[in-house]
């Protein structure tokens, strides 16, 4: 099978068999073998008997519907364990993706050897209160994950070689930095293409502006497990061990100064009426309790049954 056309959706009745159909169209004119999954996310309008009738008058159309509303990311994952087609695309359901891409996502993954092509839509038709955060977003997205040719991280029209959506789990909110899952997956070869944005037709948008800091909150996740995931005390450890010294340094400080006016019979006060005795104390408390984090990090790691779990490419084995 050529394409597998995953469409996550909620409450999408209205558009969903107009974008069937121009689906169905798209693939038809340029000769593809394929598949349309919607996964319904737990719609509470009509949505699932929209597809269910879909599915009676095309079989090309797969459907999954959740008993209730998991989120962008779970839908995803679902489609993307059930895609058989050599090549995955997504796009959302309220017709503001154009299914006239395909064509050119395809050829560019097929023949100029992208593992992903994630869509830029350069010229949008939302709001200036959406437009700004999401500049901002995908400005602070490109300098943690290190991809930077793209400019529109959360764009849902992507496109994939089958080998990646099989490589890489998406969760919670994570469906915004996909490209960045792959590259820690080992999938390297990312690219962009600039795609046609449409106004909404039907209905009104699923997302407010907590999105905004719930995917903040997510790229430091992401940054942390990729870079520390699996070796914690590199970061808590050395947290730990840095304040650790500084507080015990200032306590010599302090302890020192008060021999030294004991000595010289110079005036003195106790080392308790320091505040900086208790902020050195401070110091040495918060660094053994990130030494032990790390540690106890460790200890998880150590025992986390995909510890030696590795992507391989290619094996040659030799017979003897």
């Amino acid at each position: 099978m050529d394409i597998s056309v995953i469409v996550p959706l909620y409450n999408e009745a209205e558009s969903l068999p107009e974008l069937e159909a121009w689906i169905a169209r798209v693939m038809e004119d340029n000769g593809f073998s394929y598949e349309i999954i919607f996964v319904d996310d737990g719609s509470t309008d009509n949505s699932w008997q929209i597809i269910t009738g879909l599915g009676k008058n095309n079989r090309s159309v797969r459907g999954v519907s959740f008993r209730r509303n998991y989120g962008k990311s779970p839908a995803l994952n679902t489609g993307f364990t059930r895609a058989r087609g050599n090549v995955v695309i997504t796009m959302d359901a309220d017709l503001q993706d154009s299914p006239d891409e395909i064509p050119e996502l395809y050829r560019m993954i097929t023949q100029d050897g992208y593992d992903l092509v994630s869509g830029w839509k350069q010229k949008r038709y939302d709001p200036l209160s959406k437009t700004i955060p999401t500049k901002l977003f995908n400005a602070t997205a490109r300098r943690v994950s290190g991809i930077h040719n793209l400019h529109d991280f959360n764009c849902g029209l992507k496109a994939y070689r089958n080998d990646v959506v099989k490589h890489i789990e998406v969760y919670g909110d994570m469906h915004r930095y996909i490209p960045y899952l792959a590259k820690n997956a080992g999938f390297k070869r990312i690219g962009e293409k600039v795609v046609k944005h449409q106004a909404r037709k039907y209905g009104t948008t699923k997302f407010g502006l907590d999105r905004f800091v719930n995917g903040y909150l997510d790229l430091g996740t992401l940054w942390f497990t990729s870079k520390f995931g699996a070796k914690p005390m590199h970061l808590f450890g050395l947290l730990g061990s840095l304040m650790f010294l500084l507080g015990l340094i200032a306590v010599a400080v302090v302890g020192f100064g008060k021999l030294y006016n004991l000595y010289h019979g110079l005036p003195y006060r106790l080392v308790t009426e320091s505040p900086y005795f208790f902020l050195a104390l401070t110091l040495m408390v918060i660094g053994s309790q990130l030494f032990l984090a790390g540690f106890i990090g460790e200890l998880v790691v150590r025992n986390s049954p995909s510890r030696n779990h590795y992507e391989i490419q290619q094996e040659i084995n030799t017979e003897n």
